[in-house]
């Protein structure tokens, strides 16, 4: 199977929300997924909220949805959704 890169935009709870803390737990979920080399990235959203989003490489033989739904789970994180999805080359 080939590989795909897929990006996952996660939103805070509240302004105060420690966003490196989410970042280390994103990254071993994702790992533990099998998703390979996250990178993350910040972005301000309004009143102070900011999200994170992890891209990541996966076989794109796997479903997303565990992803998401496991990303949902970490503390401090109120939603998690698939924002890109697409194959790699090379």
């Amino acid at each position: 199977m080939g590989t795909a890169l897929l990006t996952i935009k996660m939103m805070p709870e509240s302004p105060e929300t420690n966003l490196e803390e989410v970042e280390a737990k994103a990254k071993q979920v994702i790992e533990s997924l099998e998703g390979k080399s996250p990178q993350f990235q910040k972005e301000p959203v309004a009143f102070g909220i900011i999200s994170l989003s992890a891209s990541f490489s996966i076989d794109e033989s796997l479903e997303t949805d565990p992803f998401e739904e496991k990303l949902k789970t970490i503390e401090g994180v109120n939603s998690a959704e698939t924002t890109d999805f697409r194959r790699a080359f090379g």
